[in-house]
């Protein structure tokens, strides 16, 4: 056996960060090469985000029933996942390698209770069988994505000062993203949810009954998220923009079939960008080609102090 590199901590760590890494590439192809274009430091940051959001989410999403578990073992489980997560934040260390890698991004981030309660709360939302209404169709989509976002935007801002006057705008920005995405998988993901799941998200859409017209106004709905996002997109630094901006770009290709997919196909069908479009994308935001850089030479960067790594 070779010799052990660093301290017990350093190496139970980067344990534990190169497990969450393994999330992301197993959940998400589209979230892992958007972040293949953030620095080492940011890319390891969302990774170990990514990992306690996508265990949470499996819980609800099938996987505890699949193992035979009742919903109320499922409350109970993200229970105690959020009390896990909350006592690592205050401790800096948890025996749960997940749950200790988030710890480290949210301790350096400064992400606390007020962005990981609303999450969890969404969470046990989801093992509720009623039907959203408008108010409580809002709050869900803030805990279960908008505060993401505004845990993704911490991470990029780390190390950073930021003005005032562009604070608010990257808040809004980060929150408008984060329910574009999620809109974008409400629709893609209407034939699990409604059927298997028996969720129904939009308020008066039956999923398996879904109109042309019920999609279009949805679709309108969350372009004009994905519009709203773009001020703040192009106020990012670094590599963090350009990380950004793929992913934007790759929901608006997802939002772009849904809209081209007739209704019935949709319902049954799980919509996907393909590899090769994905990499075209990719290679044009490394070009600095889309929306998101647009207006580049009247762009601020006076906002930002320190490191835009």
């Amino acid at each position: 056996m070779g010799t052990r590199q660093g301290s017990p901590l350093e190496r139970y760590s980067g344990m534990a960060m190169a497990g969450a890494a393994v999330v992301i590439r197993r959940y998400s192809t589209s979230f892992g090469l958007a972040c293949r274009l953030l620095g080492p430091q940011k890319r390891a940051d969302i990774e170990n985000l990514y990992a306690l959001v996508r265990i949470a989410d499996e819980a609800v999403d099938g996987a505890a029933a699949e193992a035979g578990l009742s919903v109320d073992a499922v409350l109970a489980q993200l229970g105690r996942l959020e009390e896990e997560a909350m006592a690592a934040l205050a401790a800096g260390y948890s025996t749960n390698p997940v749950v200790h890698a988030f710890a480290l991004t949210a301790r350096r981030a400064g992400i606390g209770a007020d962005l990981i309660e609303p999450f969890f709360a969404s969470m046990r939302r989801d093992c509720d069988p009623r039907a959203h209404s408008e108010d409580s169709l809002g709050a869900y989509i803030y805990g279960s994505a908008e505060v993401v976002g505004l845990m993704c935007l911490r991470v990029f801002l780390t190390g950073l000062t930021v003005l005032p006057a562009e604070s608010a705008v990257l808040e809004e920005s980060a929150r408008r993203l984060g329910a574009a995405f999620q809109k974008v998988n409400f629709l893609r993901d209407l034939g699990q949810d409604g059927e298997e799941l028996g969720r129904r998200y939009f308020p008066g859409v039956e999923p398996s009954s879904i109109t042309e017209e019920q999609k279009g106004i949805l679709l309108a709905d969350l372009q004009t998220d994905l519009d709203a996002a773009l001020p703040g997109l192009r106020l990012l630094p670094g590599t963090s923009r350009r990380a950004v901006a793929l992913a934007h770009a790759l929901f608006s290709e997802l939002a772009a079939r849904i809209a081209a997919c007739p209704t019935e196909v949709l319902v049954t069908t799980r919509i996907r960008v393909p590899t090769h479009v994905k990499l075209r994308l990719a290679a044009g935001v490394l070009a600095g080609a889309g929306p998101a850089f647009a207006h580049d030479g009247a762009r601020s960067a006076a906002g930002f102090e320190g490191r835009a790594a």
